[in-house]
């Protein structure tokens, strides 16, 4: 099952992709957004077709 990985380096806190993601599994912490709730990803990648930074990639897990 995929999972997203946020590159806190690029990342801007903007919020697009919390707002984006249907399953709650990003949050903005501190100063960058963190996956909170991996188990909810359904590897839609819509949060990384959002960021405007390329901050989000999604790695295949088993």
């Amino acid at each position: 099952m995929p999972r997203p990985i946020i590159n806190v380096d690029e990342c801007s806190a903007c919020g697009i992709c919390v707002d984006t993601c249907a399953e709650g599994v990003l949050d903005i912490v501190g100063d960058a957004t963190t996956v909170v709730n991996e188990d909810a990803c359904t590897g839609c990648a819509e949060c990384m077709e959002e960021c405007p930074m390329g901050a989000i990639e999604e790695i295949e897990e088993d």
